[in-house]
């Protein structure tokens, strides 16, 4: 039995490894589980942390975690299971990505287009303790564009740490909404104790922003959370390392395209040449106690446009509940 079991996850971890998100700001896999329907996060990512500059150069995420949130109306468009542990949040996140040369104030035909968007997520996190699965369904509202301030706050930081000063935002894709609808599935195969364990996870998007679906799967390893546990204790140590292959089919991703009404961009990747397969690699380690939760994470993803290159970047979370 163990060995077919371990064959089993061998074939499994080989199959996704060659068909490894086009998300780029994931809030709700299950090794980020914070044990309470109280708490505060900040993400921040940046490709500062690779000495590099390029394709999805920032983003950071602000999310709150609270019961009164279950009042939320934009609730009522979101799947709720039936027997599942719920928590509700909202949270502000900024995005923003750049061609390589962001020095020069030509357009950089042949590379990626600088676009930036600012949006707010309704969240709803639902877990059943007892098939050990969770389902994470996201309702996404904001803007692309000169809007979202994309150039003031590269600027800013790019200032801060003196680097080489964005010219050509000018260029950049311009003001559209964004109304994205995010769900996510996990199931947890395999757990042994509390050191090691493994889910299979897969995440559709669709909307104006970016509509794709992919599969993959979350590998964990230490001290691990316990996020599929209905006993689980804040207060003991959790130290872990994680890795998340996932494979994407991309639809329509707006930060290549354009928005979807607004046709005034003056530069953006015609839709022959954005890659429909894309593969993404997180590598990462947490550490919680007491509450605090804090995380760095490393990923790498592949080209996604034709005349592209495969980008890498860096990122900081940081949290504490209630």
């Amino acid at each position: 039995m163990i060995k077919r079991l371990s064959l089993s996850l061998l074939i499994i971890l080989c199959f996704f490894t060659f068909v490894v998100n086009a998300q780029k700001i994931d809030t709700t896999s299950s090794f980020r589980d914070i044990d309470s329907e109280k708490y505060f996060r900040f993400q921040f990512d940046n490709d500062y942390f690779t000495n590099k500059d390029q394709d999805y150069t920032e983003g950071f995420n602000i999310q709150v975690f609270n019961p009164c949130f279950a009042k939320n109306p934009i609730n009522y468009l979101i799947f709720k299971p039936k027997n599942a542990k719920m928590v509700y949040g909202v949270s502000v996140e900024h995005i923003s990505y750049t061609p390589e040369n962001i020095g020069s104030d030509e357009i950089q035909f042949g590379d990626r287009p600088f676009a930036s968007a600012l949006i707010l997520n309704s969240t709803v996190v639902s877990t059943d303790t007892v098939r050990k699965s969770r389902f994470n369904t996201i309702v996404s509202l904001g803007l692309i564009g000169q809007g979202s301030l994309g150039e003031t706050l590269q600027l800013g930081w790019h200032q801060l740490t003196r680097n080489v000063l964005p010219q050509g935002w000018r260029y950049q894709i311009k003001n559209d909404i964004v109304l994205t609808y995010t769900v996510q599935y996990e199931k947890e195969l395999l757990r042994a104790n509390n050191w090691f364990s493994f889910q299979t996870t897969s995440r559709a998007q669709l909307g104006t922003l970016f509509t794709n679906a992919g599969v993959g799967f979350n590998m964990v390893l230490g001290l691990i959370n316990e996020p599929f546990s209905a006993a689980a204790d804040n207060k003991k140590l959790r130290l872990y390392v994680y890795i998340q292959p996932m494979a994407h089919i991309v639809g329509y991703d707006a930060t290549l395209q354009g928005g979807m009404f607004n046709n005034d961009s003056v530069y953006t990747i015609a839709s022959g040449d954005v890659e429909r397969f894309t593969g993404q690699y997180v590598t990462g380690i947490v550490i919680q106690k007491y509450g605090f939760y804090a995380e760095f994470t490393r990923t790498s993803i592949t080209r996604e446009f034709a005349t592209g290159r495969s980008s890498n970047w860096g990122g900081l979370r940081v949290g504490y509940y209630f």
